[in-house]
């Protein structure tokens, strides 16, 4: 099982990061090592500033290579919300020096995903609202049709390069409000009026 994530996939969130719109999904890898199995997360000591992104997450149900958008729905069938947390700091360091940054992204615990799981038959991604709270307040708000690049855009793309198998996640990326976290915050993810995660920091 692969984390594939998605970039900049949110023009408000693009010009929050002072990042260029693009113009093809922008994409990255997490370990199955970046899945948080528990509802407490450990701030790591290796960033000082380290934020979350909520972010609808698709799970892939067969196998796909080179997959036509228009097909592209047949290789999924439920949604679900998560956290994508990124070390800010250490994301900023790596882009100043045009390295990779993967070491702000795909480290342990990384990666939240609820165990709810909505069928999109009955809730098609476009027309899903998304919110997050941190300890009450809302900070991220969006519905589907706000991407950039649409699901099947995304999976037809990333298919070209990379195999699809059953069970890999899609973090289809993030909308504005991003921001940083703190040892004693409560993050709350809600979908469709649906309390899908609910994470202590510590």
């Amino acid at each position: 099982m692969k984390i594939i994530c998605i970039g900049r996939n949110y023009a408000e969130h693009a010009a929050e990061m002072n990042a260029e719109l693009p113009t093809v999904p922008v994409f990255f890898l997490k370990p199955d090592t970046a899945l948080l199995r528990e509802n407490t997360f450990y701030l790591p000591d290796f960033t000082q500033d380290l934020h979350y992104e909520c972010e609808l997450v698709v799970k892939i149900n067969k196998m796909g290579k080179h997959i036509m958008p228009e097909f592209a729905s047949n290789y999924y069938s439920h949604v679900s919300l998560g956290i994508d947390f990124t070390a800010r700091d250490l994301q900023n360091e790596c882009k100043s020096k045009g390295l990779p940054w993967e070491i702000a992204k795909a480290f342990d615990n990384s990666a939240v995903v609820s165990d709810q799981w909505l069928p999109v038959q009955d809730f098609p991604i476009a027309n899903l609202l998304f919110s997050f709270f941190q300890n009450g307040e809302l900070k991220q708000e969006a519905r589907g049709h706000q991407m950039l690049f649409s699901l099947d855009q995304l999976i037809a793309f990333v298919s070209k390069f990379i195999t699809l198998k059953t069970g890999d996640l899609i973090f289809t990326g993030t909308p504005s409000g991003v921001g940083p976290v703190a040892i004693g915050d409560t993050l709350l993810g809600v979908l469709e009026g649906r309390e899908m995660f609910k994470i202590s920091v510590k």
